[in-house]
């Protein structure tokens, strides 16, 4: 991706050296949990641990040196940032709404978010308690070693699905989902967290055409996106860690069905085929 020379977010906290202590409340056991969900999927925190109480600590001043390559990466967050900002400002103007801002979160080790206490563990995620992303840099190497998804339009990707749980908190589109987690099995819920995560992947399909059409895409970075959409479907990670597939127990969808709707989001460039609910027969 085109990014170097381009203006930065205004919107990003850079915590990063400020870890704190984790508090009560959330054990390693819990933790682990949470880390596997989440870190394998590019999941949305607030839904996972919800509004945990006691979960926040101090702060820890933490004597922290940032690598070149980490600090390239880090103003590369903040471009693409800023790009979606600019993509969802323009799309909510042009359909008479008005698109409020996120944050983004850069921190090291831990994190207090308004979702509560966070592992770097956990990868990065969206917390509409507090309606900011929160990204552990390292999260970048993970994406290549663990997930075998390189390039940085993988980790614009990433950024971008997170943005994409934003556009949903603001449309009303997470509260009514998070509503029928009392009401149905888990096997029925899980339907509708399934759509939930592919219509974040639809949109940032969105933000990917927009990125295209201003000319800010290198060959091969759509490849990129789609490779990464693909090696977090649910299946190709069951297969991975266990050896086989539980597909009641999806959360997410398939690497076939994440590539299909970044794909369809990104032929599209706005919101006219993002109905993945429907599509899903719910």
């Amino acid at each position: 991706m085109k990014w170097r020379g381009r203006e930065g977010s205004s919107n990003v906290d850079d915590r990063r050296g400020r870890g704190v202590r984790g508090g009560a409340g959330l054990g390693i056991g819990g933790l682990i949990i949470v880390a596997l969900f989440t870190l394998l999927t590019g999941g949305d925190l607030g839904d996972v641990i919800g509004n945990i109480s006691g979960m926040s600590g101090p702060a820890i001043e933490q004597r922290y040196e940032p690598t070149q390559q980490e600090e390239e990466l880090a103003q590369f967050s903040k471009v693409v940032f800023k790009d979606t900002e600019d993509v969802w400002n323009g799309l909510f103007e042009q359909m008479g709404e008005e698109y409020v801002e996120p944050g983004m979160v850069l921190y090291t080790g831990s994190v207090n978010s308004g979702c509560g206490y966070a592992s770097a563990q956990i990868g990065p995620f969206y917390c509409p308690a507090d309606s900011k992303v929160y990204i552990d840099l390292s999260f970048y190497k993970d994406l290549n070693n663990k997930f075998g998804a390189s390039g940085d339009f993988a980790f614009a990707y990433v950024i971008a699905h997170e943005v994409g749980h934003h556009v949903q908190n603001l449309y009303g589109i997470s509260s009514q989902v998070q509503s029928l987690r009392q009401k149905l099995s888990q096997t029925e819920y899980n339907k509708y967290s399934v759509a939930m995560e592919l219509q974040a992947d639809y949109l940032a399909g969105v933000f990917a055409a927009h990125q295209r059409d201003k000319g800010y895409l290198d060959v091969g970075d759509i490849e990129e996106a789609m490779n990464a959409a693909s090696q977090i479907g649910d299946d190709n990670i069951q297969r991975q860690t266990q050896g086989y597939v539980v597909p009641d127990s999806f959360t997410h969808g398939t690497s076939a069905q994440r590539r299909e709707w970044f794909e369809r989001g990104y032929n599209a460039g706005d919101l006219s085929d993002w109905d993945t609910f429907k599509a899903l027969g719910l």
